[in-house]
């Protein structure tokens, strides 16, 4: 008898030639960013919470890790707001409930966000040991994380909370079959709900998003978070060349409509920030939602590939 395989899960297979770091190198972003609970809402994250979800494939057995670089609080990368005096929190789920709880999809953390079996925790102070350096929890074993078919396996959730202070915290992850480097785990990928991140400070510099777009979606609204005028946001897709954002103001945020064609189901966005202009230090939070207020996942390895416009070619007669 031959199984129905879920459209996502099948296309995961696929990307199991690229390493998992998020950012990612197809998305071209400098670092991810929490602040502290004390920070000013206007200096980019709008709630001091981020949380991440890693996909492990069914046939891993082999026990992974999850890699934290410049996971501190302190020196040359992280955001110094007049002292360091931050501290961050790193907390790995597992179990049921990890993934599946409806308020740990919510873009704004309330309620049960630490949803599942706790497996690791850390908080990250101004430690000069782990600044630009990689810390790791594991080994982890795939079966602990919560499964998921519909998203190709087993889900674990890192949770990462802003604590005392006011600084930005600058760091990446890692999904890793090693302990000491960075080694893909085939078929594994990162993926979260809502994105801050740093922008370049460069001028003409363009940082990625990669949502996927599930069956059943006919529009999407991005969402953006202390975009400071920056530049210009695109969408490039299957069917779409270069859709720009017209965005506009809702309280704090700035939101655009797009339209979703039929060729776009089952496929990766590319959501491009075009900067225009040279700003310093600008942090950006993103999610994306469909016609029923849902968030889409953005991938740090896109879905299906980075995708490319296809052109049609139009004969007459």
């Amino acid at each position: 008898m031959r199984k129905n395989i879920p459209v996502l899960a099948l296309l995961l297979t696929f990307n199991s030639l690229f390493s998992q770091i998020m950012p990612s190198t197809d998305e071209n972003i400098p670092y991810l960013v929490t602040f502290s609970k004390n920070a000013d809402k206007t200096w980019g994250d709008d709630d001091n919470i981020q949380i991440y979800f890693f996909t492990l494939p069914q046939e891993i057995k082999t026990p992974f890790f999850i890699r934290i670089f410049d996971a501190n609080n302190g020196g040359k990368l992280d955001e110094n707001r007049g002292g360091f005096n931050s501290k961050t929190k790193f907390s790995l789920y597992g179990g049921k409930g990890a993934h599946s709880s409806d308020d740990a999809k919510k873009t704004d953390p309330t309620g049960n966000y630490n949803s599942g079996s706790l497996l690791y925790t850390k908080t990250f102070g101004d430690d000069a040991t782990f600044d630009d350096n990689w810390y790791t929890f594991g080994p982890i074993n795939p079966l602990e994380g919560e499964l998921q078919t519909e998203l190709g396996g087993y889900i674990f959730k890192l949770v990462v909370e802003g604590l005392d202070g006011d600084d930005g915290n600058l760091y990446k992850l890692s999904l890793s079959s090693s302990k000491d480097d960075n080694v893909k785990v085939d078929g594994g990928n990162i993926f979260t709900y809502e994105y801050c991140f740093r922008s370049y400070d460069k001028e003409l510099t363009l940082c990625h998003l990669y949502p996927f777009v599930a069956k059943g979606i006919i529009s999407v609204h991005v969402n953006v978070y202390d975009y400071d005028e920056e530049g210009l946001i695109r969408i490039i897709s299957v069917a779409k060349k270069g859709d720009e954002s017209i965005l506009k103001k809702s309280l704090n945020w700035e939101v655009s409509e797009h339209k979703i064609e039929p060729e776009e189901l089952n496929t990766s966005l590319d959501v491009q920030f075009i900067k225009k202009k040279p700003v310093k230090n600008n942090n950006i939070t993103v999610f994306i939602t469909n016609q029923y207020g849902a968030t889409l996942p953005f991938y740090a390895v896109p879905i299906g590939g980075v995708p490319k416009y296809k052109y049609k070619i139009k004969v007459t007669k």
